[in-house]
């Protein structure tokens, strides 16, 4: 009797799920700005602030990273209950536990990042890891969400052929675009040091061109990325796609022509902290976009069998 009062129905796990989501997407932002406000090393240690104290000094860059760190503690309860949720969860289901798991194994992975990050004083490798490990986190997170909405025993989810290749075709491009984002930013001016007045190697195998460099190839495969959502989404609905399939491409359509507009303003405008912070925000957003279209769109149809003629009818 008492191991009944711990247990938790589908529709209360549903937000648990929803909740964890939502942070491991906002310590993305939260991050954002530590390294756009040149707070990097705003706690020069880890896992100390400093070298004698846990906490900040009383100052606006310490309290920036600090604050960071402290709302990683707020991700990873979020994270700790959407997996304990799963275990309690009444009917069990094995997918969301092993689904849930992920998101404190992922949210341990990126605080041990975070403290190599520090100790090696930003080294462009470790900040691109440590955004790229949030995107693959946000894919445990999406998958969980999606999920725990949906009941085993509903009818599979099916798209028409074309769509449901595309859109895991726009996964790939969307991850290799993000990584192509995640360098121009660390080729870029906002190393993460500069309010601390500390010196960040930056990344730059060609030199001085390599920011201009990766920031071209992101813009091309952005613009790629860009046309192949437009030409899904009126794949889907010439060829009677569900609603969610076509809301999910709809969304991720919107937030790539917003991206487009910020990408091009903040490179004219070279590069201001604020449109660089909201590029690289927004960016975590396009991605979680992509997951929930991805997911929408399901299996894509099997292939239909050829019709058999009349003399093979007639053999069989």
């Amino acid at each position: 009797m008492s191991e009944e009062r711990f247990t938790i129905g589908p529709e209360r796990y549903a937000q648990v799920a929803r909740f964890a989501l939502w942070t491991l997407a906002l310590i993305v932002l939260t991050g954002a700005a530590v390294r756009v406000t040149g707070s990097g090393l705003g706690c020069p240690t880890w896992p100390k602030c400093t070298e004698t104290s846990l906490y900040t000094e009383l100052n606006t860059h310490g309290v920036i990273e600090f604050g960071n760190r402290v709302l990683t503690s707020v991700v990873g309860f979020a994270a700790i209950a959407a997996f304990a949720g799963a275990l309690r969860r009444r009917p069990y289901r094995k997918d969301l536990v092993v689904l849930g798991a992920t998101l404190p194994l992922g949210v341990v992975a990126q605080i041990i990042l975070g403290g190599f990050t520090v100790r090696y004083d930003l080294a462009p490798g470790f900040v691109m890891s440590h955004y790229l490990l949030s995107m693959l986190i946000l894919i445990g997170a999406v998958a969980l969400d999606w999920r725990a909405r949906r009941e085993p025993d509903e009818p599979p989810v099916t798209s028409d052929r074309l769509v449901g290749w595309g859109t895991r075709a726009l996964l790939g491009l969307g991850a290799v675009t993000i990584f192509a984002g995640t360098a121009a930013t660390a080729a870029g001016p906002h190393a993460g040091g500069a309010g601390t007045g500390d010196e960040i190697k930056r990344l730059d195998f060609k030199g001085a061109e390599t920011l201009n460099f990766v920031i071209s190839q992101h813009s091309r495969l952005a613009a790629a990325l860009g046309v192949l959502a437009v030409v899904l989404w009126v794949l889907a609905r010439r060829h009677g796609a569900s609603a969610p399939q076509r809301s999910t491409l709809a969304a991720v359509c919107v937030l790539l022509a917003v991206q487009g507009v910020i990408g091009g303003l903040q490179y004219e405008l070279e590069l201001p902290a604020e449109m660089v912070w909201v590029h690289v925000a927004l960016a975590a957003g396009t991605w979680v976009a992509i997951l929930r279209a991805v997911a929408a769109a399901g299996r894509p149809e099997e292939k239909a069998a050829p019709a058999r003629d009349g003399s093979e009818a007639a053999t069989a």
